[in-house]
């Protein structure tokens, strides 16, 4: 018999159907008659006559005909809404989708798979997984490990050992011992107390990362979980089956309790959940949609599932990868606007960055010159200025190698550590099966992380504060030579005004964003949690500056590129055409005044999706190998990862005692 998920105001109510041939109006009169019936005034309705609405998927949004039959108009299972004629829907409502719906009715489940270990995770991976675009098995080793400290847990249990969270109270009820009958009743009641976040719910993608880092750290084989209950939680992932997880809550230490408490929850049927066949519903109807059943929770295991700084640490690897994707194309932003400026390209000779051989510092200078290098790509705009009187730029020219590069320093910096984090094990206590005990321990401090990613904010902040002061220039008649606001018939005409006053605001607001929220701790738990890291408001703060700085430099990116317009029919180089010429196959020209936001997001797009960096690596990449190959013309080709001048202490008159022989 098929069977349909509705939701009425706010209630999702499960409606057997036994001929298939009724019809899409039949259902939602049937779903208002149900809600009716619930209701001791009928929902304040004197009859479902009484009741105008109209129908539309939870999955997509689409609208339904009244007059289609079930049986072609929905998949049995499905998820419908009912949208009751002038209702004003509450601003606490939760949609039936997440923000972005367009990108989820698209979704489409993965059939590649990530095995985890424990011990091997990488940023990229995680990323990836939140993307959807992988399921998850665990390998043979990493099931042994689980098996054998579970094994662990049950002698615990059976020999009614007194240990911390498994026969006792948690927190400051750490010495009230729990009767035997009622340790799986202890792990529901910590789940549920501890489900107190408040706040948006993650979005599916930081949602599945969170779920996808959880079953990591626990395939490492020292929380004490039942392979059984890990089993069902990688089966959830799969589905794309996603709690309900607020993004606020966490003092990030003993861990993320209230974030991966509301993971554990939808994990055992109650609260939300998300999947892309559902949309928002209750957890027990999603899990139900998709064949699967609520994890039942034995000794120990809600422990397991919410003691951790995995909240903190997914959010940072997804801030790590993209501060590193906007450092790079930062580069080739600034040397378009230095083309724009007509600046020198002295400043970024080699010999200058040996003598202060950083290296985030000479991989910057190094992409400037693959970019710029006129002997490689002859670029009118240069030549048209070579024998200009000008000796040296601004700073924010002039200097992009010292300030881009230490960001970069920076970001391999905190990818180390959040590297580590992601493999690491963060429960408490901690099972260990070759010495059959557990021990208690403060692995759950987010400290590492929240101080990592604080350093990500500040550092990744500077690229848009130099950026910023570079659309000044632009925009500036007197610092550049071309029209106020980069726009003809100024004044009747604004151009780039107040795009440039939008990059101003969000230098200004990252400013108060970069305070370190790991400076401060508040003493939890009656005490005993007396130091905390505040590393949840670490990790949303450093992805909000990350987003700032990606929009700035979107800006800048429109401002370049409509200065070149002004300085046609001169060309560029090659490498920064192809760029110009990527951004014009999104945002045309600015002619005369129009609506710029769409343009300012388009450019955005480019820049969150890498497009930028993808038409330009070729040539910095090819460039690399030629400078390589005339260093040393007769060594064999390498390839593009195999050299890296990021990495060489001093370059002159080809001497070779100047590479570095660890970086072949």
């Amino acid at each position: 018999m098929p069977r349909y998920t509705v939701h009425v105001r706010g209630e999702w109510l499960a409606v057997p159907c036994q001929d298939s041939s009724l019809t899409v109006m039949w259902l939602g009169r049937e779903a208002v008659r149900r809600y009716m019936k619930n209701k001791p005034d009928n929902g304040g309705f004197a009859s479902v006559d009484d009741v105008k609405f109209y129908m539309r998927r939870c999955k997509g949004l689409g609208l339904l005909d009244h007059d289609d039959p079930l049986e072609i108009a929905l998949e049995d299972n499905e998820f419908v809404e009912v949208v009751i004629e002038g209702d004003v829907m509450s601003p606490d409502f939760i949609p039936s989708q997440p923000e972005g719906v367009y990108l989820y009715s698209k979704y489409r489940e993965p059939d590649k798979y990530i095995a985890l270990d424990g011990d091997s995770l990488t940023t990229e991976d995680l990323v990836n997984l939140g993307k959807g675009l992988y399921k998850i098995k665990l390998t043979p080793e990493a099931e042994k490990r689980v098996q054998d400290s579970r094994e662990v847990i049950e002698s615990i249990v059976r020999e009614k050992t007194v240990v911390y969270g498994i026969t006792t109270g948690f927190g400051k009820f750490a010495r009230t011992l729990i009767p035997i009958s009622k340790l799986r009743e202890l792990q529901v009641n910590l789940v549920r107390s501890h489900s107190s976040g408040v706040g948006k719910p993650l979005i599916p993608e930081r949602c599945r990362m969170l779920m996808a880092l959880r079953i990591n750290v626990l395939a490492k084989g020292y929380s004490g979980i039942s392979l059984e209950t890990l089993k069902q939680v990688i089966e959830m992932f799969n589905a794309s089956c996603l709690p309900y997880v607020p993004e606020k809550g966490t003092v990030g230490a003993s861990g993320d309790l209230a974030p991966l408490s509301h993971l554990a929850l939808g994990l055992i049927g109650e609260g939300k959940m998300w999947s892309p066949k559902s949309g928002w519903a209750d957890a027990k109807y999603v899990l139900e949609a998709h064949g699967l059943k609520p994890v039942t929770l034995k000794p120990k295991e809600g422990l397991a599932l919410i003691n951790g700084t995995q909240m903190i640490t997914s959010l940072g690897c997804e801030a790590v990868e993209r501060a590193s994707a906007i450092a790079r194309q930062a580069d080739i932003v600034a040397a378009l606007t230095l083309e724009v400026l007509k600046g020198t390209t002295k400043a970024f000779d080699t010999d200058i960055h040996a003598l202060r051989p950083h290296r985030g510092q000479i991989e910057v200078a190094f992409r400037f010159r693959s970019l710029l290098d006129s002997d490689h790509h002859p670029s009118e705009i240069a030549e048209s200025h070579r024998f200009c009187d000008r000796v040296q730029d601004a700073y924010t020219l002039r200097c992009c190698p010292q300030v881009h590069g230490v960001v970069n320093d920076t970001i391999a910096f905190v990818k180390d550590i959040i590297t580590t984090e992601i493999n690491s094990a963060t429960d408490n206590p901690m099972v260990f099966a070759d010495r059959g005990e557990t021990i208690s321990g403060g692995n759950f401090h987010g400290e590492y992380p929240a101080k990592a990613l604080d350093y990500l904010a500040i550092a990744v902040h500077e690229l848009a504060s130099i950026s910023e002061r570079r659309i000044e220039r632009l925009c500036n008649p007197s610092l550049s030579e071309l029209p106020a606001f980069l726009v003809a018939e100024g004044g009747l005409n604004s151009g780039f005004m107040i795009a440039h006053c939008t990059a101003a605001a969000l230098v200004s607001e990252n400013k108060a964003l970069c305070h370190p929220s790991s400076v401060d701790s508040l003493s939890t738990s009656a005490a005993t949690e007396d130091h905390v890291s505040m590393g949840g408001w670490a990790a949303r703060k450093a992805l909000r500056v990350i987003e700032h700085v990606e929009q700035v430099l979107a800006i800048e990116l429109l401002a370049a590129c409509q200065g070149i317009e002004f300085l046609r029919p001169l060309r560029t180089t090659t490498p920064l055409e192809k760029v110009y010429d990527l951004v014009r196959s999104v945002v045309r020209p600015w002619i005369k005044d129009r609506f710029m936001a769409p343009d300012i997001e388009a450019a955005h797009r480019l820049l969150v999706d890498q497009k930028v960096w993808e038409v330009a690596v070729p040539y910095i990449e090819k460039y690399r190998i030629e400078q390589y190959q005339e260093l040393f013309p007769e060594s064999r080709p390498v390839s593009p990862t195999a050299f890296s001048l990021g990495s060489l202490r001093k370059i002159t008159n080809n001497k070779r005692d100047h590479l570095e022989s660890e970086d072949l």
